[in-house]
């Protein structure tokens, strides 16, 4: 499995957001569809809320890819 981080300046980043950025989806409605299928885990469990905020520590895991954020 591959893994990205993703450091954000800001106290949280939403989870179609953080997709687009550690590029496993090329636009927001991908990550939307990919979101509302239920392919995108959050700290392990399955999360289907696009807007979910993700702060530091907190993972995302969509295919092979892991996106950690710090």
């Amino acid at each position: 499995m591959r893994t990205e981080i993703i450091k954000i300046e800001t106290e949280y980043i939403k989870l179609q957001d953080l997709l687009k950025l550690g590029g496993v989806v090329d636009t927001g409605g991908a990550a939307k569809l990919a979101i509302q299928g239920g392919q995108v885990s959050v700290n392990g469990e399955p999360c289907t809320m696009r807007g979910k905020k993700m702060r530091s520590g907190d993972y995302a895991v969509f295919r092979d890819t892991k996106i950690q954020v710090e």
